[in-house]
């Protein structure tokens, strides 16, 4: 078949159109659209967040050290007591009749002592008199007055007259002990009657009570007995964290901090660390807890200036607006960067560099300039929940891509077409 010149020349002119229209529409790498937020001067605070309880800082449990049960509890939870205040007291009628029958014993016992010095004057006194018998005894056989039996008998006589008064002595030297010992039943029997009254050994509040009138208390002075109440100072409250291992190493003393109580919406709290555990909170006994979360306790204190507002709307025999076990979220702020370029954290990624004949990575951002990406490695500092220092690298009032999160940390390269697209959001404000 045949064609005509006039076909030819129609192909060809075609085939030229769709080249040019290829070029034209298509012949373009297809622009990004990504987001993009200028780098500004801010002051950047780094935080570590945690949560915990409310708890007084000082809270004293109140036991028992003797058993009995309880006849008399003058106070009840929620009641200000007063250093020395009668807080319980426990049935004594055992321990007094135990401290009679120990001073019985001590007053026997000193009279064990009276009567072994009267046998000891007594031997005392025989022996004083086998002393000069048995002198005389022994001139007279050295004159031959009197028989060898006689000289036997009369140091015989001296002999035991001078064990007699040897065992006198020891006599006396253990009815002194046995009165020592007495005199220590007794002092614990003492103590033990002292010890079924319980005093209120500071003043605060009573924040937990455990027994009540008629019940039985184990009571062991050796180890901890059973714990009638609590006695808290609600004067100086505290907050009990978890902190992460990964995080602790930024905490320190005296930290500042910013509480928020869960059962005060919208108010926050000033608050300092005084305490930093030094053992992970998954120790135990035979080790370390290997399934657990590593934390560390961290305990803040918060500062009554900061909830001297609050004070007034609570009850009169309260002095802290916080309730023991009450829970909270504490902002520990480690530390502080003033007046410094800080851009948005999603804006920072890391790429291979492009000098280095090995696997390295950098850190840095993408700055939009021209319709084109451009990587733009940075050093950075701390961060806080949103933003991320720029030490170096960046200036500021740059213009740097923060997303799309796909686009930013992975498939965006170096001089890349990029076109910026409004976010939604800024675009609703």
């Amino acid at each position: 078949m045949k064609f005509s010149k006039t076909f030819w020349i129609i192909v060809s002119v075609l085939i030229v159109a769709l080249i040019a229209a290829a070029k034209w529409f298509g012949g373009g790498t297809e622009a990004t659209s990504v987001q993009t937020e200028q780098a500004e001067i801010r002051t950047i605070i780094e935080r570590v967040s945690a949560s915990g309880k409310i708890q007084p800082e000082v809270e004293v449990n109140i036991t028992a050290e003797v058993s009995g049960q309880i006849i008399a509890l003058p106070v009840k939870e929620g009641d200000q007591v007063i250093e020395g205040d009668l807080l319980v007291q426990i049935n004594p009628d055992l321990y007094n009749a135990a401290l009679n029958r120990a001073e019985a014993a001590a007053n026997s016992a000193r009279s064990n002592l009276a009567s072994a010095r009267a046998q000891h004057v007594q031997a005392d006194a025989q022996f004083f008199a086998a002393t000069k018998s048995w002198e005389r005894t022994q001139t007279l056989f050295s004159q031959g007055v009197v028989s060898q039996a006689d000289f036997d008998n009369g140091q015989a006589n001296f002999r035991g007259s001078e064990a007699t008064l040897t065992a006198a002595s020891e006599s006396i030297r253990s009815a002194e002990f046995a009165i020592s010992s007495a005199e220590a039943s007794v002092q614990e029997a003492r103590d033990n009657l002292s010890r079924t009254t319980l005093l209120a050994p500071q003043s605060g509040t009573v924040t937990a009570l455990v027994k009540e009138i008629g019940e039985s208390v184990q009571g062991n002075g050796f180890t901890a007995g059973e714990v009638v109440m609590k006695v808290s100072d609600l004067s100086v409250m505290e907050v009990d964290v978890e902190v992460n291992e990964s995080d602790i190493v930024r905490v320190s003393m005296k930290d500042a901090a910013e509480v928020e109580v869960d059962a005060y919406l919208d108010e926050t709290f000033a608050g300092v660390v005084t305490e930093i555990g030094n053992t992970a909170l998954n120790a135990g006994l035979n080790g370390f807890a290997m399934d657990q979360v590593t934390n560390f306790s961290v305990k803040v204190r918060l500062q009554s200036e900061s909830y001297s507002s609050i004070v007034d709307a609570t009850a009169a025999s309260n002095l802290s607006p916080f309730r023991p076990g009450m829970s909270a979220k504490v902002d520990i702020l480690t530390r502080r960067a003033d007046q410094v370029i800080s851009i948005p954290i999603q804006a920072v990624s890391t790429r291979e560099k492009e000098s280095a004949e090995t696997d390295d990575t950098e850190l840095g951002v993408f700055v939009f300039s021209n319709g084109m990406a451009l990587w733009k490695p940075v050093i950075t500092g701390i961060q806080d929940n949103r933003f991320i220092e720029i030490i170096s690298g960046l200036e500021a009032n740059s213009e740097v891509i923060i997303g799309p999160y796909q686009a930013v940390s992975r498939t965006l390269t170096n001089e890349d077409k990029v076109d910026v697209k409004e976010d939604s959001e800024s675009a609703e404000e």
